[in-house]
């Protein structure tokens, strides 16, 4: 699958908290969560988000607790990729879980500015830079993991039978 968007990049240590407030959470639906995601990072996410489809951020993406609402919030936005340095492991699980396309490459993320023009083929790793036309080389998803992200998450993949 090859995703191609603008940037929007954040810091290191991106918490669930600040990716959807626990305020927010009484109302798990997409728009709610679409509304009020990255509200207390970022005011213009909303409207960034339109435009800007891919996230770049610093180490430990979606740290703090555990809930599945944040990666849930950052696909209901419209967000399309997230690529950080590192990410929190229960974090990385659970946008693996809905379907979520996420990647490590640090290299990647240093280099990326916001704003910048990015494709990413999840097949290969492949990280292309259009702005700058550096390229960068990701671990691409094991078999099984690249099956789940395309069905759409997990529970859609043992529906398809795609998974056992």
């Amino acid at each position: 699958m090859i995703i191609e968007s603008k940037v929007i990049k954040y810091q290191d240590n991106v918490d669930t908290d600040v990716i959807i407030p626990a305020r927010y959470l009484n109302d798990s639906s997409d728009e709610n969560m679409a509304r009020h995601c990255m509200e207390d990072l970022d005011p213009n996410y909303h409207e960034r988000v339109k435009e800007n489809k891919i996230i770049v951020a610093g180490f430990n993406f979606g740290c703090g607790s555990s809930r599945e609402h944040a990666p849930l919030a950052l696909k209901a936005s419209g967000a399309k990729l997230v690529i950080a340095k590192s990410f929190a492991r229960i974090f990385y699980r659970n946008a693996i879980n809905i379907g979520m396309p996420i990647i490590e490459c640090e290299a990647a993320a240093e280099a990326i500015e916001n704003g910048d023009l990015v494709s990413v083929d999840t097949d290969t790793g492949l990280i292309t830079d259009q702005t700058t036309g550096e390229t960068f080389k990701a671990a691409p998803f094991p078999g099984f993991i690249g099956t789940i992200i395309a069905d759409g998450g997990l529970v859609e993949a043992i529906k398809k039978g795609s998974i056992r």
